[in-house]
């Protein structure tokens, strides 16, 4: 059985065998602006949770992902099964009939060419993108109505949720989104984030700062919608026994994109003040990114202790932790970094630099120590001493995994999400989750895929 459109998007409300109320999910979309790719797992695994839970989800993004964005398999069904908005547009038909399809509604049509215009970005380019952002909002509209899409929700603040924000005020559908950081928080004037936050049924900042910069960027009169919902792993993806080690090695694992804001050249400083203090210590980077050329040529001077692995799927990285003794993550800028949640469930001390939402996930001196970001002599330090004391790492380890357990399981966010699509954003800041169990009674009846996307 299906579950009927509402034209409001809100979920219907069936009864129970017992007669008690039951809010029911509407049918979801999630849209973004790259889908999927392996520095965006979080948006995949927040999917599979959901869908897992009995939810129908479309996922559903502006761009294709180069193949080597997405070198797993749950990275390449996700790829055949997204509706990509731009490679629709590329077909004079599909513009045709989204066109044919704003024609059906003129005011709407008027109001949202309105909203397109008072958000748009500075200059001529600001209004170029504007009309790309408005035209995809037109195939995006058009689509979700087709598969009578009920909410939408969409990761990223920028021109994804300019999107998103349109595609709401064209067909009724309420939006929510996703805020990280802190690529999200450098330009919030630019992309307007009080407007969207303004429209938005609710906001899922990722952190207690994520919320607080939100704050700071939106009316006081629109806090109470936004709620805190982290990004999560599901733990039992990263148990099991370790392989067994005949080495005297210390191994450090990096993983993320290759890009400066990652800090890995003061990573690279920090091996270098160790010199021959711990002759076992090697480095394994598992990424790539626009940076790489240049950290091969500065990793020159370490004598072989560093190697790239280019990007890795969801299950090489899990392997790669299984091997490794020690997780360091030197950025300059983070959310809260998904791969440290990975390590922590792997039972791994973790190295971060403080930096936006760290803390809020590692705790100092219990799961894995914190350093000053771009403070070389401090990784220095905190490398030493983990590499030094096994005892150290075994108990940080045991607390980091417990920590993921409580705060981070992707299981207990995505059962939050669904709260919030079905229900809004309440009066709790953050809401107690659903167990599995009870998530799957509340979610009610499944609705039957439909559809290229489903």
């Amino acid at each position: 059985m299906t579950i009927p459109f509402e034209p409001s998007g809100l979920p219907e409300r069936t009864r129970t065998a017992d007669g008690a109320a039951n809010p029911v999910l509407p049918r979801i979309a999630y849209f973004t602006g790259q889908y999927p790719q392996v520095s965006l797992t979080f948006i995949l695994r927040e999917i599979e949770a959901l869908r897992t839970m009995g939810a129908e989800v479309l996922s559903c993004s502006a761009r294709q992902t180069p193949p080597n964005l997405h070198p797993g398999p749950a990275e390449r069904e996700a790829a055949a099964t997204t509706f990509y908005v731009l490679k629709a547009l590329r077909n004079p038909l599909t513009l045709v009939a989204a066109l044919s399809w704003l024609a059906t509604r003129p005011r709407r049509c008027a109001r949202g060419l309105r909203l397109a215009w008072a958000t748009r970005a500075p200059g001529l380019k600001g209004a170029v993108y504007q009309l790309i952002y408005f035209l995809e909002a037109l195939v995006l509209g058009r689509h979700l109505e087709r598969h009578a899409v009920g909410h939408l929700h969409n990761h990223f603040v920028s021109g994804s949720a300019t999107v998103s924000m349109l595609v709401s005020d064209l067909t009724g559908i309420p939006c929510s989104f996703t805020l990280h950081g802190p690529a999200d928080l450098l330009e919030p004037s630019r992309w307007r984030l009080d407007e969207k936050v303004a429209r938005a049924r609710f906001v899922a900042a990722i952190s207690h700062y994520a919320r607080s910069q939100t704050m700071l960027n939106s009316d006081p009169a629109h806090w109470d919608r936004i709620r805190i919902v982290h990004c999560g792993v599901a733990p039992g993806r990263y148990e099991g026994p370790d392989p067994r080690r005949e080495d005297d090695e210390i191994r450090l694992l990096f993983v993320g994109r290759l890009a400066p804001v990652k800090g890995l050249r003061v990573l690279f400083e920090a091996l270098q003040t160790i010199g021959g203090d711990l002759p076992g210590l090697r480095l394994t980077l598992a990424g790539d990114g626009p940076d790489r050329a240049g950290l091969e040529a500065a990793v020159a001077g370490l004598g072989g202790r560093v190697r790239f692995t280019g990007y890795l799927s969801q299950e090489a990285v899990a392997a790669e932790m299984k091997q490794t003794d020690i997780v360091v993550l030197p950025s300059f800028a983070e959310g809260v970094p998904v791969v440290l949640m990975e390590a922590m469930a792997s039972r791994r001390p973790v190295i971060a630099t403080q930096v936006a939402g760290v803390g809020e996930l590692v705790e100092h001196g219990r799961s894995g120590l914190i350093v000053p970001p771009g403070d070389a002599a401090g990784l220095a330090a905190a490398i030493r001493r983990l590499a030094r004391d096994p005892a150290l790492r075994a108990a940080m380890g045991e607390a980091g995994r417990k920590r993921v357990l409580a705060e981070f399981d992707i299981a207990t966010e995505a059962a939050r999400m669904a709260r919030l699509i079905a229900e809004g954003p309440g009066q709790d800041l953050r809401p107690a989750p659903l167990g599995t169990q009870t998530a799957r009674q509340w979610l009610g009846r499944r609705v039957p895929r439909t559809g290229k996307g489903s």
